[in-house]
């Protein structure tokens, strides 16, 4: 019997928000809860390596951000203890390839925008002492360190902290995380960077004009460093009109930024946020947020990670051959990861 695809591939997951799910249960729970609701889901797509965000909503900004933050941390640590037979959570590339070989899922620490830390550049290394491993200095809005990219008008780039925050990452092995990065600062991070980045959620504004997504000379720019960009499955992002918010559209943009940055530097980061906010919000509630993206919309199959399969067979449907299918799902990422986290 020929083992699918999915099962022979390492597939590699940059972006989902599971974490936030898990951690608003009382902490006796983190362990079961991952168990019961997520852990069956990354096995059904057939996700081995998991990038773990620790996103801080809004409602925990300014003043418990950083206690939410280490709150996050210990919540990745915990379910992944609780669940030892089958995860583990990974500092560098030996711990990855040991986990793998073992069958276990890979998990991955990773900070998303750092508002926790603020202008304490300093409590990058205590990060990286509790497992972060990847990071981004910004989200929609402004930050000490950077503008996202909702603020593209101000046209800035990384401020002096996050400048500083950069080099501090680049020495302590921290992977620089593009994604949510204002279009001024990815320029700007790209210029600085000595070290390969990542986009963890990022998709081709070439395809969807919206100011989350990577323009082609900023996906060529990313690939020239030696950079992966991980196409986000987010249907907003993906299309404008609701009926075109489809895996083929989605299978569009990831052969589109192939063919711009490169078979060698695409990977997925998903961004499933629609089973994380079925999570969160009473199924009553209509949770459309405040920038006008609602986001329970999801691509129809798409909805949680145990549709990934569809992406490998369509790409597949599509004529890509295997090798080349393999570097997406997950190779690429767990390459780059081996480099970086060397």
């Amino acid at each position: 019997m020929t083992i699918p695809l999915q099962q022979r591939a390492v597939v590699a997951d940059t972006h989902n928000d599971l974490l936030m799910a898990v951690s608003a249960r009382p902490p006796g729970q983190w362990a079961s809860f991952f168990r019961e609701r997520w852990l069956p889901q990354l096995i059904a797509g057939g996700v081995n390596l998991q990038v773990l965000p620790v996103f801080i909503d809004d409602q925990h900004r300014p003043e418990g951000a950083l206690r939410q933050t280490l709150r996050m941390i210990e919540c990745a640590h915990v379910l992944a203890e609780g669940n030892a037979e089958h995860v583990g959570i990974c500092l560098d590339a030996a711990d990855i390839d040991r986990t793998l070989g073992e069958g276990r899922i890979a998990l991955v620490i990773a900070l998303e925008s750092m508002p926790g830390l603020d202008t304490s550049v300093e409590l990058i290394s205590t990060v990286h002492r509790l497992g972060v491993r990847v990071a981004s200095i910004a989200h929609f809005g402004r930050t000490a360190l950077a503008d996202g990219s909702g603020e593209d008008a101000t046209g800035s780039g990384l401020t002096s902290h996050g400048v500083a925050a950069l080099r501090e990452m680049e020495r302590l092995g921290i992977v620089f995380d593009i994604s949510h990065l204002g279009a001024s600062g990815v320029a700007h991070a790209l210029e600085l960077a000595t070290k390969p980045v990542m986009a963890t959620h990022s998709a081709a504004r070439a395809l969807r004009d919206h100011h989350r997504n990577l323009t082609d000379d900023q996906l060529r720019a990313v690939a020239a460093k030696g950079g992966v960009i991980c196409v986000n499955f987010f249907a907003p992002f993906l299309a404008e009109r609701t009926e075109d918010m489809t895996l083929d559209r989605l299978l569009d943009h990831i052969e589109h930024i192939v063919a711009v940055a490169g078979i060698d530097h695409v990977g997925l980061g998903p961004d499933f946020i629609r089973e994380v906010m079925l999570d969160l919000t009473p199924p009553c509630c209509e949770d459309v947020n405040a920038r006008g993206v609602d986001p329970k919309r999801a691509v129809p199959g798409l909805e949680g990670p145990a549709g990934l399969p569809m992406v490998t067979e369509g790409l597949l449907a599509r004529g890509l051959q295997e090798k080349d299918v393999m570097k997406i799902i997950g190779g690429n990422v767990h390459r780059f990861l081996g480099e970086r986290l060397a």
